[in-house]
């Protein structure tokens, strides 16, 4: 009898007696096979294709992979073992063909074949043990080693090889080649945002479209011109400084915004005559391999060293983090979740990192309601809301809130009752007081829909009147979709007081919002309230990367010491440079 190698890990020599128990699946990739914290009542082998392990969090743009599990391996075998809910959850990475062996059907195998139930059983443990011994080896390498994995190695050296090569190339020839990366993908801007909706299941193809053509266009023509490496101008002191680049950039690329990410920091980083290597989130690695490829094209039509912009590879914490750690690599530009930004600050490696929003808005006393309405739907609807730097909470003063809330209807939001607030509260976020992940990204309706609350009329943005008592809870933080909580005050010092409890909340640095004519007023607001970025009367999204304002075009946003960040900066090439400072006698 021909023995299928497919059941060899399962300890069973004659694989006939097994098959009967077992249930053969397929998947198609990105489908889940085992869900974190649930009981594990069941493993799985895998036949064919590759499934993805990963840590699910709250903070969406972590990323959360921990290992892969290739064919003829075992998925699921600790929690089927113990009975406690997984740590983790497994997906498929490509197609995959598994079978399912679950605890009712082991047992019937146990009863009807004793000898075969003990093998599977040993298997079990025997796989799980050597699992557990090699993730402790891994743990030790990532905590105290200092060798990497070879392939780290050859892309940080083809990186800094060509990077020693750009260096030299003079200024005309360098806004040259922004140019053309930036027309290349401002004309597939449309397309890969249709492949970022798709892959990611989150946003909306048309904002993606405008985004990927602000961060190719309008942050190259924030570039163009300027000076970038040399001497500067001799100051009064006698001092000149002398700008060079940094080296190799370790750039890591979020979820909510992987194709204009890429493009911004590749533009910064090749105006400061850097190299850049990229880690895609997980969940838009194909987007974000053809936004790399697109560019590389770019740089090999004008004779460009094509190692200037690379990815990681097959992303991993831990082979990220054998980026960050590594020696070649200069600087981490670190846009993305939390968890990914505190990983960058503690490798080693000097990093710029950004933290979370939890924009809150204050609409005071003598504002326009309809224009502030406008700028509020205007900007929380946008992309659906995942821009981090998109209004979570209007902050409302009593004598104008009944004018603001019918200008909010106007504009195109729904304001709902109390009950149907809280009937989409309850759908919206899990018991721990996270957003869930459907909820990410998704249009209005469709989360209202999906909360069984019926909207009049049709919404992009659905605005939740909450009582103060909820300002330092979970609905009093940042929520990546088209949701906005409104609190009402009593003028203005209760006004102030709630938003800069709701940037200690979470968002403390990021930025912050107010509708006023005032000018007092808006100074009082910009010295109090612990924000980077202070925007009057206009949209946060677009304000806070520089959009109809005087701000750097950015799609990276320090947050300062507010918010555990080295700069308030809208992060620019500028960030990006050594500056070196010729100093003479006076």
């Amino acid at each position: 009898m021909q023995v299928r190698p497919e059941t060899a890990p399962f300890g069973v020599t004659d694989p006939s007696r097994l098959v009967p128990y077992l249930e053969r699946r397929g998947f198609a990739p990105g489908d889940c096979l085992l869900r974190q914290g649930t009981v594990g009542a069941e493993c799985y082998l895998v036949e064919a294709g590759e499934v993805r392990l990963e840590v699910e969090r709250a903070d969406y743009d972590s990323d959360g992979v921990i290992a892969y599990v290739q064919a003829g391996e075992l998925c699921g075998e600790f929690s089927f073992l113990d009975g406690r809910p997984r740590s983790a959850s497994a997906y498929a990475h490509t197609e995959v063909v598994a079978s399912r062996l679950t605890e009712v059907r082991l047992r019937q195998l146990c009863a009807d074949d004793p000898e075969t139930g003990l093998a599977v059983l040993r298997a079990l443990g025997r796989d799980a043990a050597a699992k557990a011994r090699e993730a402790s080896q891994h743990l030790q390498e990532f905590v105290f080693g200092d060798e990497v994995d070879p392939s780290v190695d050859r892309a940080v050296a083809a990186a800094a090889a060509a990077q020693a090569a750009f260096a030299g190339w003079p200024e005309a020839r360098v806004e040259d080649l922004l140019d053309r990366i930036a027309q290349a993908a401002a004309a597939h801007a449309e397309e890969l945002a249709a492949a970022t909706v798709e892959e990611t299941g989150i946003g909306d193809v048309a904002d993606k479209t405008f985004k990927n053509r602000f961060a190719s266009l309008q942050v190259n023509r924030s570039l163009q011109g300027k000076p970038g490496v040399g001497p500067r101008p001799t100051d009064e002191r006698g001092v000149t400084e002398i700008a060079s680049p940094v080296g190799v950039v370790l750039g890591l690329i979020p979820m909510t915004n992987p194709v204009s990410t890429i493009v911004f920091k590749t533009l910064i980083c090749l105006k400061a005559r850097n190299a850049l290597i990229v880690s895609h989130h997980p969940a838009a690695v194909g987007v974000g391999d053809r936004t790399v490829q697109l560019v590389q094209e770019v740089l090999r039509e004008r004779q460009a060293p094509t190692a200037l912009l690379q990815s990681v590879g097959r992303a991993s914490r831990t082979r990220t983090a054998m980026f960050m750690r590594h020696p070649g690599v200069a600087l981490i530009l670190a846009t993305g979740g939390t968890a990914m930004v505190k990983a960058a600050y503690s490798s080693g490696t000097p990093a710029i990192g950004v933290g979370s929003g939890n924009v809150p808005a204050l609409v005071c006393a003598d504002a326009d309601p309809r224009a502030a309405a406008d700028a509020v739907v205007a900007s929380k609807g946008f992309d659906n809301g995942i821009v981090c730097g998109s209004e979570d909470n209007l902050v409302v003063d009593a004598s104008v809130r009944e004018p603001f809330v019918a200008a909010l209807r106007r504009a195109g939001a729904a304001v709902l009752t109390a009950a149907q607030a809280d009937r989409l509260l309850a759908h919206a976020f899990d018991s721990d007081g996270h957003l869930r992940r459907e909820v990410l990204g998704q249009a209005a309706a469709a989360i209202a829909a999906a909360a069984g609350v019926e909207l009049a009329e049709p919404a992009r943005v659905l605005v939740l009147p909450l009582p103060l008592d909820q300002v330092d809870g979970p609905y009093g933080r940042e929520k990546l979709a088209p949701l906005v909580s409104l609190f009402t005050v009593e003028g203005e010092e209760q006004g102030l007081t709630v938003c800069r409890r709701l940037l200690a909340n979470q968002g403390a640095g990021h930025t912050a919002v107010i509708h006023t004519g005032d000018e007092r007023l808006q100074q009082r607001f910009g010295r109090e309230v612990p924000a980077s970025r202070i925007l009057v009367n206009g949209p946060a999204t677009h304000g806070c990367i520089g959009i109809g304002n005087g701000l750097v075009p950015s799609l990276t946003l320090g947050c300062g010491t507010f918010g555990g960040n080295s700069t308030t900066d809208n992060v620019t090439y500028t960030n990006l440079l050594n500056i070196k400072r010729l100093a003479r006698p006076v």
